[in-house]
């Protein structure tokens, strides 16, 4: 290299060389004969006498007669001395930096960060969680095309050089000269390699020196194919994707295993300029640099010209901006419990989950139809599901509209007030105190402190069962439960079938104010559909490191009995009747009995719906995040129709089974009838209202009404949200109503 710029250099003639007496300066025509000259066309005359030369004369012959000789060999000659120099220095500066580094036997390959990879029952990647972003794959698992495209645009010469490329450093200085500019780098892969593993990336002489020396090192203690893998496995891609498992999960959505021509041809140029190339950011350009890799690759003989016309003719890869699809939100989810479970992950595992992803495809499907259909009119832009099986499996988990754009979980983060959708466990703590699906209460105005609830229609019917008031969602009913058991017993009976955040001790509990999250909502529905057992809620199956030995295993075998028999019988049995009579109809499943509730908050803020059939129980969430109101949504709409889309898909091919309880009996046990005496005593002794005293926050099934500021008049509880007190349009009860059951 040396040497080679050198000749580029001229070594200019003395001042006596360039003086000449006109005896020894030829014209075009002129010759010199017998050391003299003679001009053209004249006759040769004989020499008339001996003349002595003098030593300046024959000094300027000597150096005549000898001529360039004498010029090439001192271009030679101070080539051979400056190279010596050079060479020394080169030594010098090399054995320098050298001794700044450690000792060589404590170098030793860093470890690649841990990688997290996580799996489906059916064991398909769902998704890796790591600084990486994908697993490590020996070189012979994956895709042969990888390497050579690799090889073909980075390292023609890898397999024979030893760890540096002289002939392409020369190649890339000299390209790099004509250019005007840098164009072309001249590191071998060993040297990229010694650099990404040991040194900072800054452009110093120091780092240069010492990436040789490390890619020497590197050469002498492991094979080709062994730096080959390393370098793969640990080079950027862009787009946070580091290794070629992460970057074809990344970018194509399938395994470096998996990948074609084209796509080792993108994946290998990206290699020069990673975040600028990324077809998640440019996709032309990304396209553009892999039809350079393929050219070289059929330059260097690996593929034909065939192969490249077919790869050619494949469509440009478009990747979104980040990692999409809903089995992100189920990744985040499982890296949080995997650290739960185990602490901190130090080497590569793979976690087993209880997703479908059948199902988890399905989910999305239903969600992202829903919303592209009727979100933008009904001003609904986010949803989010669950779906668990009966031991608490999650099974199908939606976490929002698009991971690309959000990476927030609705489905287990968010704290929402889940409205009526919360009644059902009001209802069970009435049956476990003595309700009945046939037990009649009466639908009319009432006062619970300062607050009077009214249904959404602001009609009231009179005596109704309570299977036709959990159908309709009274909320009258709702609150006079509620008042009858004590809201600590709700509260009790809630926690106990699976809600675990703080719920208000008081009315309002009724119609749903307390904020809880989607997850455990519908895991608080699940002893419904298995027969009373407490479904924890779970995504965890196994965790095991890349050598198969186990790390952690579940176990939800014998869950706690929550629900007796008959409980669940008579809650089956009335929220049958929402899905086939009530505010639920548009979640009716062909020849599946399926069973649940509506729920919407103030202002149509949130729209729920939780049902479940002998095989799954499933929550859905229409909302959004900023809280805004939408057009109407109630939870028997949207939300009710989504369900049934997801469930009607998610059931196919399977046989109908029906829900537990259906076979139960148990006779009512005789109420003690009122009396006049007792009617009196109460109204007497102000009972009647005593009843259904307490600071209730009112939140309907289908609310209307601005939230008033401030509190209420004559109450020391929470402002409720909705209007209480004043004119209802309808009379105060009496004593005579009282009487006749009015």
């Amino acid at each position: 290299m040396v040497s080679r710029g050198k000749s580029r250099d001229r070594i200019e003639p003395s001042f006596d060389e360039e003086r000449e007496d006109e005896d020894f300066r030829l014209d075009a025509d002129d010759r010199v004969i017998g050391g003299r000259q003679v001009r053209a066309g004249a006759k040769k005359s004989k020499p008339t006498a001996k003349r002595g030369k003098s030593s300046n004369q024959r000094g300027r012959k000597a150096k005549s007669s000898s001529g360039g000789g004498f010029g090439l060999g001192r271009l030679i000659y101070w080539g051979f001395v400056l190279s010596i120099w050079c060479g020394i220095g080169v030594v010098g500066l090399v054995a320098y930096y050298g001794s700044q580094m450690p000792s060589a036997s404590s170098w030793s390959i860093p470890e690649r960060p841990p990688n997290m990879k996580i799996v489906s029952v059916e064991g398909t990647v769902i998704a890796n969680r790591g600084a990486t972003g994908g697993e490590a794959l020996p070189l012979e698992e994956m895709s042969p095309f990888i390497p050579q495209a690799v090889m073909a645009i980075e390292d023609r010469r890898f397999y024979s050089h030893f760890g540096v490329d002289p002939l392409g450093l020369a190649r890339a200085i000299l390209t790099n000269v004509t250019s005007g500019r840098a164009v072309q780098g001249g590191s071998t892969l060993t040297q990229q390699l010694a650099k990404n593993l040991f040194l900072s990336p800054e452009r110093t002489i120091e780092r240069k020196v010492q990436e040789v020396l490390l890619a020497f090192w590197l050469e002498q203690k492991y094979t080709k194919d062994q730096i080959m893998a390393m370098y793969l496995n640990r080079v950027f891609f862009g787009s946070n994707a580091y290794g070629v498992e992460a970057a074809a999960r990344r970018y194509f959505n399938k395994s470096a295993r998996d990948v074609n021509l084209g796509e080792a041809a993108l994946l290998a140029g990206l290699l020069k300029a990673p975040s600028r190339l990324s077809p998640a950011r440019d996709p032309e350009a990304a396209e553009a640099r892999a039809q350079v890799v393929l050219q070289a690759m059929l330059e260097e003989g690996y593929i034909t010209a065939d192969e490249i016309k077919t790869a050619m003719s494949q469509p440009p890869t478009k990747a979104k901006r980040y990692w999409s699809g809903a089995g992100q939100y189920v990744a985040d989810l499982v890296r949080d419990e995997v650290t739960m479970l185990i602490g901190k992950v130090t080497e590569d595992i793979v976690v087993e989950t209880t997703i479908d992803m059948t199902l988890e495809k399905k989910a999305e499907a239903a969600l992202t139809e829903s919303l592209s259909a009727e979100g933008e009119k009904v001003k609904a832009s986010q949803a989010a599901l669950v779906s668990i099986d009966g031991t608490g499996a999650i099974r199908a988990l939606v976490g929002g509209r698009d991971y690309a754009e959000s990476q927030f979980n609705r489905a287990v983060k968010a704290k929402r007030q889940p409205g009526s959708a919360f009644k059902p466990f009001v209802y069970a703590a009435a049956v476990e105190n003595g309700l009945r699906p046939t037990s009649v209460r009466n639908d009319a105005p009432i006062r619970i402190g300062s607050w009077t609830p009214e249904n959404y229609d602001q009609k009231y019917r009179g005596q109704v069962t309570a299977t036709q008031a959990l159908a309709d969602s009274l909320n009258t009913i709702a609150a006079q439960l509620v008042m009858e058991v004590g809201p600590d017993q709700v509260i009790k009976v809630a926690h106990r079938m699976g809600i675990e955040s703080e719920l208000q001790n008081n009315a309002s509990i009724a119609l749903g104010t307390s904020e809880v999250s989607l997850l455990e909502l519908t895991a608080a529905y699940a002893p419904f559909m298995n027969g009373g057992y407490k479904a924890t809620p779970h995504i965890v199956r196994r965790i095991s490191k890349a050598d198969g030995s186990l790390l952690y295993e579940n176990n939800y075998l014998e869950p706690p009995k929550v629900l007796n028999d008959g409980v669940v019988a008579a809650m089956n049995a009335m929220m049958r009747d929402v899905i086939d009579h009530g505010t639920g109809k548009k979640a009716q499943l062909s020849g599946w009995e399926a069973a649940g509730k509506t729920g919407t908050t103030q202002s149509f803020r949130d729209a729920l719906f939780v049902g479940y059939t002998s095989n799954l129980t499933t929550g859905i969430w229409f909302g959004n995040d900023d809280g805004q109101s939408m057009k109407k949504v109630t939870g028997g709409g949207l939300p009710a129709k989504a369900w049934h889309d997801f469930m009607t898909a998610a059931h196919q091919g399977l046989a109908p089974a029906p829900l537990p309880g259906g076979d139960y009996f148990e006779p009512a046990p005789a109420e003690e009838p009122a009396t006049i005496g007792t009617i009196i005593s109460d109204v007497l002794q102000g009972g009647g209202e005593e009843r259904y005293s307490g600071d209730p926050v009112y939140a309907e099934e289908y609310p209307s009404g601005p939230v008033p500021a401030g509190e209420v008049t004559g109450s020391s509880g929470p402002v409720p949200p909705a209007e209480v007190g004043g004119e209802q349009g309808t009379r105060r009860t009496t004593l005579l109503d009282l009487i006749l059951g009015q």
